[in-house]
């Protein structure tokens, strides 16, 4: 059996793109925030729900490692 490695989508494309620009240590986090509060409402709107998601992801997956470690 062969396993078909899968091609990387626009989606985790640009997650991998945002993780690389928001892990330079060099980049002034609070100044980009500025800038993106100015910006266009609907690209504040797009981010805070990329951020949101985020953040639901990693609440629900830090809830199935407490579950787990309460059963064992």
């Amino acid at each position: 059996m062969t396993l078909r490695r899968l091609r990387p989508t626009k989606e985790s494309k640009v997650a991998q793109t945002l993780s690389d620009l928001v892990n330079d240590l060099t980049l002034d986090l609070d100044q980009v925030g500025i800038y993106l509060a100015q910006s266009n409402p609907i690209t504040y709107n797009r981010a805070m729900i990329i951020l949101e998601m985020a953040q639901y992801e990693r609440e629900d997956k830090q809830k199935e490692v407490n579950v787990e470690d309460y059963l064992f």
